[in-house]
């Protein structure tokens, strides 16, 4: 049968190399700078933190550890639910996805100011 290959045998023409395109040899590194964390949060390890995500829902906790994506470790976690009506809701220990975060911040040293934008009465 002419034309035919077995399973496994290299085709002819090419040496025995079982290669499918692409590049041949090694590749030159590219020196690319290391990519850092806009924040640094290791100042704020162990401290209160409040964090709010896409979709509204906000939490507060111990912050005890994150990574380069900003996923984060929280500790004592109370979630702030506003619907039906405001309570707090007590979670412990939970992971934070850090592609879901939408705004972090110290809860203390914290403190709510008028809006200078909302026209005076």
């Amino acid at each position: 049968m002419r034309g035919f290959q077995q399973r496994g045998s290299a085709p002819r023409g090419h040496g025995g190399s079982r290669h499918h395109g692409g590049p041949q040899g090694p590749q030159p590194t590219l020196d690319k700078p290391k990519r850092e964390a806009i924040l640094d949060l290791a100042k704020y390890v162990n401290s209160r933190i409040r964090v709010k995500f896409t979709g509204g829902r906000e939490v507060t906790g111990v912050l005890k550890g994150y990574d380069q994506l900003l996923n984060l470790v929280l500790d004592e976690v109370e979630e702030q639910v506003q619907d039906p009506e405001p309570r707090i809701r007590t979670l412990g220990l939970a992971v934070l996805r850090g592609p879901t975060i939408t705004l972090l911040s110290p809860v203390d040293g914290l403190e709510e100011i008028s809006n200078p934008f909302i026209a005076q009465d």
